[in-house]
């Protein structure tokens, strides 16, 4: 299945998160990461939730630091991931340059005070898309 996917995670504490080859200093709170996966959407989201794995991308380097609390599968033969991250910007706080090299966007990665996912549904039924909520790789 081709789609897009938000990750739901906690960050308790604040910290600097260090990638390959920038760092960024986060807030504790909570974090919505917006992205895609054209191949194949089950097997990327099962990858996030692993804790045994490479170090690649600067959601990695989130992850090993924070807790996956939960991912929102959003099945589509169109790559949505850009014009997600437009709309949860406009409710959550950007983490400028996180995870958005491929596309137009400053980020992938936006912080909440609160849990996100009233806002996330509001925009996913809003742009009329269907989705699945998996909270463990049981669930994928």
């Amino acid at each position: 299945m081709k789609g897009s996917y938000f990750l739901v995670i906690r960050l308790d504490e604040g910290c600097e998160i260090k990638t390959k080859g920038r760092a960024f200093r986060l807030m504790p709170g909570y974090y919505v990461y917006v992205g895609s996966a054209m191949n194949s959407l089950e097997k990327r989201v099962l990858r996030h939730f692993r804790k045994n794995k490479k170090l690649h991308w600067h959601i990695d380097f989130l992850l090993k630091e924070s807790e996956l609390l939960r991912a929102y599968l959003i099945p589509s033969e169109e790559r949505l991931e850009e014009r997600l991250s437009i709309e949860v910007s406009k409710r959550g706080e950007p983490v400028p340059g996180f995870g958005a090299s491929d596309i137009k966007v400053g980020t992938n990665l936006y912080r909440f005070d609160e849990e996100p996912d009233e806002a996330l549904v509001e925009i996913l039924r809003g742009l009329g898309l269907d989705w699945k909520i998996v909270k463990s790789e049981e669930e994928i």
